[in-house]
């Protein structure tokens, strides 16, 4: 086993048999330092001694913050609120960009520079709170605080808020007006990742994400640096309140003036980008491309369906061919057998009647050589094809006696079944006259009946369901003879035997006229008043009730009238709704409207009163 090298035999090893020289690089808060050692003059080692912090953040002060001193001296420290606080500490050209450690590193450069105390170090006059100084202070006050900074950013004298017009003659002028403002208004966006006007060849996804984001715009801008008046100078909390109130009404008014420019600036961007065009008209022609294709599938749809129904139509018109030719010939073989059947009958008649007739009719009896030839017309006008066979086949060869044994038993067979056949029509007539005598009623019909019926027809006009089961009821419930008791069957006979005699619907109209002239007759003579179907119900109080009644018939014209001012003037009128409805019919009285309006209710009353009992009777 070999024992390891010791600690001498290591060191007599030269360091350039075992050492590998690495190449690193500082990171971190090291790389930094060493930067600042490559790249600048301050902070240098010289021998074991190197410059102060504060003499290094001195010169990198002025190194990148500009001094102006007669800008400072002309400041008034009575409108420090007007200033420009970011030229005051000395960085005009980064404004709102600027961290707020350069905000404190320009703070302290002005501090080093310009503190009273400093200042008449050096021999120079400071006039006391009227110093200049004071405006530096009030300047890191406002941007050196996250919210006073904002504030003061809202109103930034520096920004623009113009609104360029609608561009529509160049696409490289939208762009590049219109680009550099969204960047310039997409400081004051609450959302982070504001997205880009894009280019001439963004997609439609891109736009309108870009127009989508700007018109739903979530803006931070506010305008509390504008109060007029600073609510911590009031007296009291009351006071205090009233001042932010008023300060809160003029912040949302600009607020609201701020929305409207952007929403103009949105709008006016949209209204000039050409691409929104492009894709409206590449949206035009995708619908008229659908709207196309839609009809286009009607089209062929409807030419489906012509072509099935042309189809269906030509099978219905073979079908047609194929039974009409199938008729044709059905017909003309029926006719082939009718005309075989006829000469077969001709030639049948011709045996029958050369045989009898040679035969000398079977009789030397004139009388009954007479019969016998009637027997034989009869015979061959009577019996079919067949019996004519069989009666021809069975006088063949037969002597003249048997062949009239056999020719008087076919004709008296014939006369039994004759006679069998008158006997049972006989009794379906007999029959058929007695059910006929039982539907017909033995009552006559009465006047009365006769009004009743053409009332009736005039209540109740076709198409009423069961019409004539409710006009039979209407009959029987306001006869004179309720014992007689008329059925729908015989009710309809009864009307059209009316009808056969002229009765039209103007006759039965007059008739019905009529019958209400004859009942006010009867009631100026009797004092009774008859109701509109023929019955007295009650007297009148007086006989002056009749008179001043118009007797003639109402019209049509009247009729809708009446119901026309029926529905005018209602009951809820009071005691002048039947005047007022008499001043709209110039020939009828007042009392006149008032009779018609109850005959009416009475009719109405009857027709329900039939129609109920028509259907409980069913």
């Amino acid at each position: 086993m070999v024992a390891p090298p010791s600690f001498a035999e290591k060191m007599s090893v030269l360091p350039s048999d075992f050492l590998v020289p690495t190449q690193v690089e500082p990171v971190g808060r090291w790389f930094l330092a060493h930067y600042e050692r490559m790249n600048c003059t301050r902070g240098l080692s010289i021998g074991n001694e190197s410059l102060s912090d504060s003499e290094s953040e001195a010169s990198d002060i002025e190194d990148d913050f500009e001094d102006d001193i007669l800008y400072l001296r002309s400041l008034d420290p009575k409108e420090c609120k007007d200033q420009d606080h970011y030229k005051v500490l000395g960085i005009p050209n980064l404004r709102f960009q600027a961290t707020d450690d350069q905000i404190k590193r320009a703070y302290r450069q002005k501090v080093l520079k310009h503190h009273p105390d400093k200042r008449r170090g050096q021999g120079e006059e400071v006039l006391g709170d009227d110093d200049y100084f004071t405006c530096i202070t009030k300047a890191f006050e406002t941007i050196g605080t996250a919210i006073k900074r904002r504030a003061y950013d809202s109103i930034d004298p520096f920004f623009n808020d113009d609104v360029p017009d609608v561009i529509k003659d160049n696409s490289k002028d939208f762009l590049k007006t219109f680009t550099m403002k969204f960047e310039d208004n997409a400081r004051w966006s609450n959302k982070k990742n504001v997205p880009k006007l894009g280019t001439m060849e963004s997609t439609r996804d891109e736009v309108d994400k870009f127009y989508k984001f700007w018109y739903d715009f979530d803006s931070w801008r506010e305008y509390s640096y504008l109060d007029e008046e600073d609510k911590e100078k009031g007296s009291d909390r009351d006071e205090r309140r009233w001042i932010e109130k008023n300060n809160r009404v003029k912040r949302n008014e600009s607020k609201k003036e701020e929305m409207k420019r952007l929403r103009k600036l949105v709008d006016n961007a949209y209204n000039s980008d050409t691409r929104i065009a492009k894709f409206m008209e590449n949206d035009k022609q995708e619908k008229a491309a659908k709207k196309q294709a839609k009809q286009d599938a009607i089209r062929e749809r409807k030419e489906a369906e012509e072509k099935v129904l042309r189809d269906a139509e030509e099978k219905i018109r073979k079908e047609k061919e194929e039974k009409e030719k199938i008729e044709t010939e059905r017909k003309a073989k029926e006719k082939v057998e009718k005309e075989a059947l006829k000469k077969a009958m001709k030639n049948e008649k011709k045996i029958i009647k050369n045989r009898c007739k040679d035969t000398d009719y079977y009789s030397t009896n004139p009388d009954e050589k007479v019969q016998n030839l009637t027997d034989l017309d009869r015979l061959c006008e009577i019996l079919n094809l067949d019996e004519l066979k069989m009666l021809n086949g069975n006088m063949k060869d037969k002597s003249n006696e048997e062949a009239k044994i056999v020719f008087i038993k076919a004709v008296n067979d014939l006369n039994e079944k004759l006679e069998i056949e008158n006997l049972e029509a006989i009794e379906k007539a007999t029959k058929g006259t007695s059910a006929g005598e039982k539907t017909k009623s033995s009552n006559p019909w009465s006047s009365d009946e006769l009004s009743l019926i053409i009332k009736a027809v005039n209540l109740f006009p076709a198409g009423t369901i069961n019409r004539w089961e409710v006009v039979a009821s209407f009959i029987n419930q306001h006869s004179k003879s309720p014992e007689i008791v008329r059925s729908a069957k015989e009710t309809l006979n009864k009307a059209k035997e009316m009808q056969s005699g002229d009765f039209s619907q103007s006759s039965l109209k007059d008739e019905v006229n009529k019958n209400a002239y004859e009942n006010l007759e009867k009631q100026k003579k009797t004092g009774m008043k008859v109701d509109d179907v023929g019955n007295g119900t009650e007297r009148f109080d007086s006989a002056s009730e009749v008179q001043g009644v118009n007797v003639e018939p109402w019209s049509g014209e009247e009729q809708k009238l009446l119901e026309q001012a029926l529905k005018t003037f209602p009951a809820s009128v009071g005691a002048e709704r039947w005047d007022k409805i008499a001043e709209c019919l110039p020939n009828r009285s007042k009392k006149d409207c008032m009779r018609r309006y109850k005959e009416l209710a009475t009719l109405l009353k009857a027709k329900k009163a039939a129609q109920l009992a028509a259907a409980k009777g069913k």
